[in-house]
């Protein structure tokens, strides 16, 4: 172990071992994946869909193949003949379970108005996943032209192949646009090739970790096929982040005139520290999903913690040795000669007619951008008129959010042109029923025939509700005898056609009614609206626990960085309300079907998928916090230095502007490369992370944030005692600070920085006596 230590190479040869065995693990994890999890389980849905598999063989079918006849339509005797070949040819392939066709069923609902087209539809056995891998064998047989019938396919399982192939192919796609987009970024922010590459290192070392423990965990539950969308994306752009400020920090140190050994040295301690507070931050962010009775979101939050972590891990193991072995051929060349060279140089005489050069302030960071220090100090001249009228800008692009719809996702996820899209399409338009309309009441305790006077008035009462298009009674077989003694009632269906849009208000209404109205025996009402109903009632229940997870890890996170009770309440607040205006122009697009041109066609459905927004605000949130982190640290250590809040404010802003708009810019390329997606939940997901990054690191680090800062003044780093003291013992700064007064003693103006006047001044450090 001491000789990892002392030799970085050794370190890195471990850690490419390890990495080549990590993604050795990994291969294949893409087969065990699945599309699906958007519905809760536990609900009164879920509890009646199990019932109709078990008890009535009538579950949500898995594939559903929609059959044109040619001339004659669907009742021609060639139609019939090779119908019912085609049904017969289904029922007999291995991992199909029931099969419903007009030919043998002749249910006057799987066909259509024109007569021209028929449906059969197919459960098939195990899991998600397992249906899915029968799907993607049986289809490609069974689709295109036999004989007299032409036959395409959608459904649940096809669907997930469907959407697995193509987040597949979109994976690749983003990659390319974005890796290279992103290392060019790089160069031109560090202005080197060599260590653009280290935030690339880092993103590959994590992704690949990543999608090992990916693959580990669909061993013990289902993972979403778009983990690994998120898994690339979320990786890269955490990796620009740390690599980006463990890079710069390193430089600054070589600045100062240290040795590389103790430049590495002291990123490691100081910026090290920081990486993985944040990290920890995202991860936590993350695991607020973890409590929500999604399995969809349950899976992106494994994703997200695994590659926050193993992110940090990669910076925190791999950046000091690869340091130490770039050295100094990191720094920018004219600024190291000149601080290089000056302790060997005399100092030069001022000229005659010149004034001397005024010395620079004590500090050890980079120098501070023009740009971003003209727009900090005019923000925290006046800080309430910037400040309010950033938060006014935020709220109207929120607004909305105000009569945003949440849905489910469906089919229509997939791109307009795919032909289980198209199929599904056409079932809606040309059937009287499809089945998305339908509910099903279901009553276990009834038995069709003994029970049929009651079955009956409550099949007349049920049709008399608003909203309610048809209703039948649906027996459990064709043919019910009368029970023996003691034995359990076969139970009975019924059958009921609601409004066009399942997802509308009215189809909503139409579902409680359902559920209140008294039943012969027990009911169960299912379909899917009574699963937006159950999954929106199970998330809103689950909520403020997540929301209580959130809001403690996230100041936990920033008092221990900070020490501060204020600036993560601030943190919290203002990193909502930024999110909130990301939400509005979700909604504006993806709801309300305006700007597709500029983020590429997809189906508009009126809705959102309650899980996306969810989704997109834990890593927004953590990707915020983030950029928080960065600005607070710089901030922090300026006001350790001085004591002056304002200037503290101004200088953190102006040589954290371009690390944190770089960051930014680098994490809405990956991100927004997922727009380049043709399935619609992700190029929802990448649109929104790229806003909101953006927004985040402009108007509320060049804005909000300073604004408030200025306002607060000294009430920033204020603690209560016993807070204070908790926080001397478990994160102590003295180190930190004596360090960065040892290193700005070189360049110390007129005005010297004692470190009596720090203990004096620094809230930091006077509040732990």
């Amino acid at each position: 172990m001491s000789r990892l230590k002392r030799d970085p190479r050794l370190v890195l040869l471990f850690a490419a071992v390890l990495t080549a065995l990590l993604g050795a693990v990994g291969t294949g994890g893409a087969d065990r994946l699945t599309n699906g999890g958007y519905t809760a389980a536990g609900t009164e849905s879920a509890r009646a869909n199990r019932l109709l598999e078990q008890r009535f063989g009538a579950g949500n079918p898995d594939l559903v193949l929609l059959v044109r006849a040619g001339h004659g339509g669907v009742d021609s005797a060639a139609a019939r003949e090779q119908g019912r070949r085609l049904t017969a040819r289904l029922t007999a392939t291995d991992g199909v379970g029931a099969v419903r066709s007009y030919w043998t069923a002749k249910d006057p609902a799987l066909r259509s108005k024109d007569g021209t087209e028929a449906l059969v539809t197919a459960d098939l056995a195990g899991a998600d996943r397992d249906a899915a891998r029968t799907a993607k064998s049986l289809v490609p047989g069974l689709t295109g032209h036999h004989g007299v019938l032409a036959v395409s396919a959608t459904g649940p399982a096809w669907v997930s192949v469907e959407a697995g192939r193509i987040s597949e192919r979109d994976l690749v796609t983003a990659e390319l646009f974005a890796a290279p987009v992103t290392l060019l970024m790089l160069m031109l922010a560090l202005r080197s090739p060599l260590a653009a590459l280290f935030p690339v290192v880092i993103g590959a070392v994590s992704v690949v970790g990543t999608l090992a423990v990916l693959r580990l965990l669909t061993y013990a539950m289902p993972v979403s096929v778009f983990a690994m969308n998120l898994t690339s994306a979320l990786g890269f752009g955490l990796a620009v982040d740390y690599g980006l400020f463990l890079v710069t920090r390193f430089r600054e140190e070589l600045r100062t005139g240290s040795r590389v050994e103790d430049a590495v040295a002291r990123t490691a301690r100081t910026a090290g520290r920081t990486v993985a507070v944040s990290a920890c931050t995202v991860a936590l962010s993350m695991s607020a999903l973890l409590v929500l009775p999604l399995p969809f979101l349950r899976s992106m939050a494994c994703a997200g913690i695994a590659v926050a972590l193993l992110s940090a891990a990669a910076a925190t193991v791999l950046m000091p040795p690869l340091l130490t072995l770039a050295g100094r051929r990191l720094a920018r060349p004219a600024r190291l000669g000149a601080v290089a060279r000056a302790p060997r140089r005399a100092p030069r005489t001022a000229a005659p007619c010149r004034p001397a050069r005024r010395p620079r302030t004590a500090w050890h960071g980079p120098a501070p951008q023009p740009v971003w220090q003209r727009a900090a100090a005019a923000v925290t001249r006046r800080p309430l008129f910037y400040g309010i009228g950033c938060a006014v800008a935020l709220v109207m692009l929120a607004t909305p959010f105000a009569h945003v719809r949440f849905g489910l996702s469906d089919e229509r996820v997939l791109p307009v042109r795919t032909a289980a899209l198209r199929t599904s399409a056409d079932i809606r338009a040309h059937f009287a029923t499809p089945a998305e309309r339908v509910l099903t009441v279901v009553l276990p305790d009834a038995h069709p025939v003994l029970d049929r006077a009651a079955l009956d008035a409550y099949e007349s009462r049920v049709r008399r509700l608003d909203s309610v298009a048809a209703a039948r009674i649906v027996p459990a077989h064709d043919a019910v005898p009368p029970p023996a003694v003691g034995a359990a009632a076969p139970g009975a269906l019924l059958s009921v056609t609601g409004p066009a849009d399942p997802q509308s208000a009215a189809a909503r209404t139409l579902v409680g009614r359902l559920r209140a109205m008294p039943a012969p025996g027990g009911h169960l009402v299912t379909g899917r609206a009574a699963l937006l109903v159950d999954t929106g009632k199970a998330v809103r229940g689950r909520l403020p626990l997540a929301a209580g997870i959130l809001v403690m890890a996230t100041w936990a996170m920033l008092f221990l960085l900070t020490g501060s009770v204020l600036l993560p309440v601030k943190a919290l607040v203002v990193g909502a309300l930024s999110l909130t205006a990301s939400f509005g122009l979700m909604v504006h697009v993806f709801q309300d079907g305006h700007l597709r041109r500029v983020v590429g066609d997809f189906a508009v459905t009126g809705t959102l998928d309650m899980s996306m927004p969810l989704l997109m605000f834990a890593i927004a949130f953590g990707l915020a916090i983030d950029y928080e982190i960065f600005l607070l640290s710089r901030v922090r250590e300026r006001y350790a230095l001085t004591g002056d809040n304002r200037l503290a404010v101004v200088e953190g802003v102006a040589r954290t502007g371009p690390l944190v708009t770089t960051a930014a810019l680098a994490v809405a390329v990956v991100t927004g490369a997922l727009a380049t997606s043709g399935i619609t939940v992700l190029k929802l997901l990448g649109t929104g992370l790229a806003v909101a990054v953006l927004v985040d690191a402009t108007l509320v680090r060049g804005i909000l944030v300073p604004a408030f800062m200025t306002v607060a003044g000294r009430a920033n780093w204020w603690a209560p005692a016993p807070l204070a003291r908790l926080h001397a013992r478990l994160m102590p700064q003295r180190e930190d600070i004596s360090s960065a007064i040892a290193a700005a003693k070189p360049s110390m103006s007129a005005s010297v920085v004692s470190k009596e006047h720090i203990q004096r001044t620094s809230p930091l450090v006077s509040s732990q006596k």
